[in-house]
């Protein structure tokens, strides 16, 4: 049986371990082991753990950012573009909320961690900002009220998609992704259209 490129290995094996025991707890070393690589071959791919961890949000988790990235103003139907948008962030946020929550309890850590999101453009900021352009477009397009606040709009979308995350994560959620996104897409739209 063929053996994966090193880099395919080296996020494969990042990916289960920061789901396993959370991004603060995972090390380069851990990742080169679990890999079957050294830590020196894991450098030549990635520059550091953060970038690491940026590729695996960007390969192995929902593609909350290429989806709101090829959003098009006027296209499809709105309440189902934002159904879309709710049920894939729901879903990124379910996986991504244990990676994280690890650095929340490590200070030094997550400010780290966050000078490193800055220094790469990017970070939980993202999402919004997309979220807004988006709805912003819209509006422009006639489809959201022209006075309409599209930033707190993305913010309280994609907020209540992380709080589920957040909230849901050890009682288990009251309604299926499905039904909790399109009753949140009918809800924000009840508000901005």
């Amino acid at each position: 049986m063929e053996q994966k490129p090193a880099r395919v290995r080296i996020v494969d094996a990042a990916h289960e371990l920061m789901l396993g025991i959370g991004l603060a707890r995972t090390t380069t070393k851990e990742i080169a082991r679990a890999a079957g690589c050294s830590e020196a071959a894991l450098y030549k791919y990635f520059r550091n753990k953060e970038e690491i961890f940026v590729t695996v949000l960007g390969e192995r988790m929902p593609r909350l950012g290429p989806l709101l990235s090829d959003l098009e103003a006027g296209e499809g139907e709105l309440e189902q573009n934002l159904t879309e948008v709710a049920r894939q962030a729901a879903l990124f946020y379910e996986q991504t909320f244990p990676v994280l929550a690890s650095l929340y309890a490590e200070p030094r850590l997550k400010h780290r961690h966050e000078a490193a999101m800055r220094e790469m453009g990017t970070g939980p900021h993202k999402p919004i900002q997309g979220l807004d352009a988006y709805l912003r477009a819209e509006q422009r397009a006639g489809r959201v009220n022209p006075g309409a606040d599209t930033y707190a709009a993305a913010s309280l979308l994609l907020g209540a998609c992380a709080q589920r995350a957040f909230a849901y994560e050890m009682g288990g959620a009251p309604q299926s992704v499905d039904d909790f996104a399109a009753s949140l897409a009918r809800t924000l739209l009840g508000g901005i259209s």
